[in-house]
């Protein structure tokens, strides 16, 4: 018995070896890796794996009761013998990795071919390779594919033989020859099954693994191209920002050349024949002109597939990219390899995932720039919501001013000349100082104060490390024209606006408040959605709100609390060193 398992465990080992050669195909690799397995795939496992179990037959050791002889030539088995085998191994694992269908399969192939090759348990052995195939896909649809452990695979291959050994006693006959033979063949044909099933899966465990680790590899690769190119693709796909990605790729990979191309034109070529792929060029290879065209990646082996028209080009294999703008391809990546089939499946996915990275730069590229046409834009209405009634009060106080005090009409026109040209600079800037932004509401109080006199009194208490602070333009503005024009325009009595502005930790508060009419809770929780005084009302205030959340995030919008009869307090929090970063970005 111990001279038999030794020679099983020697035969298994044959198996094995051969599983394992197939392991290093790319194919195979691919195959069980991916999450769900075609028709094609399933078929594949079932020929192959089947053919296994016929190895595994060929392999073993023809047996005779209390006897075992291997016969020399044609291999052949005699009415009274029986073959210990490792014909369950392939058997086995094509139901792992296939599940219950494919295992079937591979066990019928595998059996009904040892039924053909007689003995006394021809039959009980062909039939019990093909319930050990289904059992083992029932065992990988339970636990995943290869995921079971190293030891329920021992276990179940152990199960899965013995079954078969109760499968011989129950139906070869004469029953004491079937006993005699189990005694002789069952533990070692056990034992070593049950080995060769873990060693096999331990294989495929191996390599899942490091195809987990070259993708990891991989992708943190791409993640560090695609990190260092971010500065560069945020001012969108143009010469300078392709050439910088271009030096970046090829620094981090082993291509002869890299290049990137808009739908006409080369942008950057780095490598091998930038002596002719030059920046600012037509684009001439036939390649790139198809995935334009398609908008599906090329990978060409072969020079003439590349279609360069210049004679001396040593470009020879290549992967083209498309980069796209949501649905429209806007440009491609290119990959060039000087030698022939050096392409491989790293090679394109590698190609693939930086095309996707920076892909999503460009949309977030162009999002953002509609982001800041949108501010821009917001802020051109809030321009335009000045009130025409201010215009012409101004024009009357400063006519009438002109008899009476010459001299202040001259200082309400400079400040009203200076209003109006801070409102149309504001619009070519993302981001003002708030020493610029109180200068602007300084111009528009002088105009008031001069057509309120004594109704309208307005204190400033702003410290001085704030004023460097940056803000959006048109900030402070639209609040203090809200305090007067609605919290103090109605009252009969003098009214009050007050401007605070203070350094807390990282941040600068700028209240603006008023003890004017005040709103009541219903009215002022919706104030920074519809407006606090009905359509076409007051919109300044959420204009405001709004620009102040696309600019620093939600927690950043303008923070209202009010009073019936006691007046109203908005609250403005300006992050620092996020002010100042914004403020050099949009610069």
């Amino acid at each position: 018995m111990y001279s038999l398992l030794l020679l099983l465990l020697e035969r298994t080992g044959i198996t094995v070896t051969v599983a394992f050669v197939l392991t290093r195909s790319r194919a195979f690799r691919q195959m069980i890796g991916r999450d769900q397995m075609s028709a094609g795939d399933r078929v594949f496992l079932m020929v192959v794996f089947g053919l296994f179990g016929i190895l595994g037959t060929y392999t073993g050791i023809p047996v005779q009761a209390k006897t075992f002889v291997k016969e020399l030539g044609i291999f052949q088995v005699a009415p009274e013998q029986a073959i210990a085998n490792s014909r369950v191994v392939g058997v086995f694992i094509a139901g792992l990795l296939g599940g219950p269908a494919v295992g079937l399969g591979a066990g019928m192939i595998a059996g009904v071919h040892r039924m053909t090759m007689g003995g006394f348990t021809a039959l009980s052995c062909g039939l019990s390779t093909i319930i050990e195939g289904l059992l083992a896909g029932l065992v990988g649809q339970r636990f995943g594919r290869v995921h079971i452990p190293a030891w329920l695979a021992f276990v179940t291959g152990a199960l899965a033989e013995t079954l078969q050994m109760g499968i011989i006693l129950l139906m070869a006959k004469p029953f004491e020859k079937a006993w005699e033979l189990v005694q002789l063949i069952g533990l070692p044909m056990i034992l070593a099954n049950a080995a060769g099933i873990t060693i096999f899966v331990l294989i495929l465990q191996s390599v899942m693994a490091e195809e987990q680790r070259a993708g990891a590899v991989h992708a943190q690769k791409a993640l560090q191209i695609a990190d260092q190119t971010l500065p560069y693709l945020r001012r969108g796909l143009n010469q300078d920002s392709a050439l910088a990605a271009a030096r970046i790729i090829k620094q981090a990979t082993q291509v002869a050349a890299v290049a990137l191309t808009d739908r006409e034109h080369i942008l950057a070529h780095i490598g091998l024949g930038d002596d002719h792929h030059r920046p600012g060029a037509t684009i001439h290879t036939e390649a790139t002109k198809r995935v334009l065209a398609t908008g599906q990646p090329v990978v060409t082996s072969k020079r003439e597939d590349i279609g360069c028209q210049f004679k001396g080009c040593t470009l020879t294999s290549a992967i083209v990219v498309p980069l796209k703008r949501e649905e429209d391809t806007v440009g491609t990546l290119k990959l060039y390899f000087a030698r022939r089939h050096r392409i491989n499946a790293v090679d394109l996915e590698m190609a693939q995932g930086l095309a996707h990275l920076f892909s999503t730069q460009l949309e977030l590229t162009r999002l953002e720039i509609q982001a800041q046409l949108l501010a821009k834009a917001e802020i051109k209405a809030l321009q335009a919501q000045v009130n025409p009634h201010f215009l012409f009060n101004s024009l009357n106080v400063i006519v009438s001013m002109c008899r009476q005090d010459p001299e202040t009409a001259r200082r309400l026109i400079i400040h009203l000349g200076d209003f109006f040209r801070q409102n149309l600079q504001s619009s070519l800037q993302d981001m003002v100082t708030l020493d610029r932004e109180l200068g602007h509401v300084q111009s528009y109080l002088a105009i008031e104060k001069a057509r309120f006199g004594s109704q309208l009194t307005v204190e400033f208490e702003v410290e001085t490390d704030t004023l460097n602070t940056h803000l959006p333009p048109l900030t402070l503005q639209p609040l203090v024209e809200n305090a007067i024009k609605h919290g103090l325009q109605p009252l009969d009595r003098p009214g009050l606006v007050r401007v605070i502005a203070r350094r807390e930790g990282n941040h600068v508060v700028i209240l603006v408040m008023d003890n004017g009419l005040g709103m009541a809770p219903d009215r002022l929780a919706s104030c920074l959605v519809d407006g606090c005084h009905g359509i076409g009302k007051a919109i300044g205030l959420k204009n405001v709100h709004q620009r102040l959340v696309t600019m620093f995030g939600h927690s950043y919008g303008l923070q209202l609390s009010s009073a019936v009869g006691k007046g109203t307090e908005v609250r403005v929090v300006v992050p620092v060193e996020g002010g100042a970063l914004l403020a050099s970005a949009g610069g």
